[in-house]
């Protein structure tokens, strides 16, 4: 059994209390134990402040690029044995667990390609230039220019179960690069995942001293030590991130906070759409990845469906199909598709949720039950509503392989608008039609309530990457019960971590110590 450590101050310590289980979701066995207890939590801070924050700041967006290059590298190096403790402490297939890894891996080496284009750009400069320089006086003598410059403090990340290397490495991908030094603190139930990440990255020795910490257990009395300058981001339930927003700390001193919470993600099909055409095929071939993937326990996973009233029976056939064919089983076996939920909780959690949306639907498929003896496993669950407004369905998420069916009246699509945005807030809803005014339509009524729009067609049937996929080069994130959080989408990723200062002044001295050096595009 393996007991993990963090890693704080520059050494790896064991915790010395009480300690948490770390279970194979498959068998149930106990395989790790992890415990935060002992840490100074005052003393990590002041680390990453006073030593971590200085020595990144003192690197160019070259350097600190070649370093996230170097990162990515030395997690690639350990990819295989990775993919297995993914399999053994998160329930992970293969293809699930390589869809965590390498998703880690590409972020950071996405960021690091930004870092290199930076340097070649900015040279030797460490701000970011916002836009173009403007005239303030009667003459173009006196001027301003908006720019980003990094925060002296540090982010502490708060990531999920679900994605133990994803998560870590997209918010260490944006924070080290904006010069901001990191506080890793993993999700309990696969931390074994991210311990095994964290120690590459500390073995590696690429960072400087105090640029990365890492947290396994408890975050005990983190929060407490947070000052203006610093941030969290935070990513699970909303439930949960209400509290840590509500940190009486984290209010008094202002400090920066961003989550990314529950969604009740939507996926619509467009009157105009036929059973048997590209775009109906890739309906379904991604409304299923969705619901299987990482056995559904995606923040992006689709759990509302929003079909026309008439072809409501054609599409819970070809699901049902599709689900059918999804074999369920031990993630170690080269045939399964699925494997279990990541903890026992999660599996109560889980067959709780489907109960309740049987309470107003049909189960077209799958259900509570478990379906094995041993193991976190449940089927994947399909729910046909008769009523498109039923109140849990907009409500509750049920973080796992269930998704059901909404009816709508094709005839009136400010309708469908309004059912769509009764989720409050989401992180992406995939529309698929090929009626041009259709998707406008919907768009633009949809637009405001969530993070990202996804429009499937005929036209991107073939080459179309899935809603589900979070990419380094667009936002992710949502208003309302999506947390009101922004990740990623390029530079736009390293805001959080950076101040945007106007300065004002003799034109001459403003633009060229200040503002975008000749030539240079980018800019925050």
């Amino acid at each position: 059994m393996q007991t993990l450590a963090s890693f704080v101050c520059g050494r790896w310590h064991e915790g010395a209390g009480d300690q948490q289980p770390l279970h194979d979701p498959t068998t149930e066995a106990q395989i790790g134990q992890c415990s935060s207890s002992g840490i100074d939590f005052a003393a990590a801070v002041r680390h990453a402040r006073e030593v971590g924050g200085p020595a990144l700041r003192a690197l160019d967006f070259a350097a600190r690029g070649a370093a996230l290059k170097a990162l990515s590298a030395a997690v690639h190096g350990i990819r295989d044995e990775l993919i297995e403790l993914s399999g053994r402490n998160g329930g992970s297939t293969r293809g699930d667990a390589k869809f965590d890894i390498d998703g880690a891996t590409g972020t950071l080496a996405a960021y690091a390609a930004l870092g290199d284009q930076l340097g070649k750009e900015m040279g030797a400069g460490r701000h970011l230039p916002d836009g173009d320089g403007v005239q303030l006086g009667r003459s173009p003598r006196f001027g301003g220019q908006h720019m980003w410059v990094s925060r002296p403090g540090v982010a502490v990340h708060v990531n999920a179960f679900n994605f133990p290397a994803w998560g870590m490495g997209e918010k260490m991908a944006c924070a080290l690069l904006a010069g901001v030094p990191v506080i890793e603190k993993a999700g309990t139930p696969s931390a074994l995942v991210a311990w095994r990440m964290a120690k590459a990255i500390a073995d590696a020795g690429i960072l400087p001293p105090g640029a990365f910490q890492f947290v396994a257990g408890g975050a005990g009395d983190l929060l407490d030590h947070l000052r203006p300058m610093d941030c969290l981001a935070f990513t699970g339930s909303s439930r949960t991130g209400l509290v840590l927003k509500g940190h009486p700390n984290l209010l008094e001193h202002n400090v920066r906070v961003n989550l990314e919470a529950d969604s009740l993600n939507a996926a619509v099909v467009g009157p105009d759409v036929e059973v048997g055409s590209d775009t109906f095929g890739l309906f379904l071939t991604n409304v299923v990845t969705d619901m299987t993937q990482k056995a559904g326990q995606k923040c992006t996973a689709v759990r509302r469906i929003f079909v026309p009233r008439p072809r409501v029976d054609d599409v819970v056939a070809a699901l049902v199909e599709r689900l059918g064919a999804i074999k369920v089983g031990d993630p170690a076996a080269a045939d399964t598709r699925m494997g279990p939920l990541a903890s026992a909780r999660q599996l109560a959690d889980v067959r709780a949720g489907i109960g309740r949306l049987l309470e107003h639907g049909k189960a077209a498929c799958g259900g509570p039950d478990k379906v094995f003896d041993r193991g976190y496993f449940v089927a994947p669950s399909l729910v046909v509503m008769d009523r498109p407004d039923v109140e849990v369905v907009h409500a509750e998420e049920v973080f796992g392989p269930c998704a059901s069916v909404l009816p709508y009246d094709d005839a009136d699509v400010e309708r469908l608008i309004e059912l769509v945005n009764l989720g409050r807030g989401g992180l992406v809803v995939s529309l698929y039609s090929n009626d041009r005014e259709f998707t406008e339509r919907v768009a633009f009524g949809i637009a405001p309530w969530h993070g990202r729009l996804w429009l499937g067609s005929d036209r991107v049937a073939d080459q179309a990457l899935a809603p589900g996929m979070v990419l380094p080069q667009t936002i992710h994130g949502g208003p309302g019960r999506a947390g009101g959080g922004e990740e990623l989408g390029g530079l736009r990723g390293l805001q959080l971590y950076m101040q945007r200062i106007a300065v004002q002044g003799f034109h001459g001295t403003v633009s060229k110590s200040f503002g975008r050096p000749q030539g240079a595009t980018s800019g925050a």
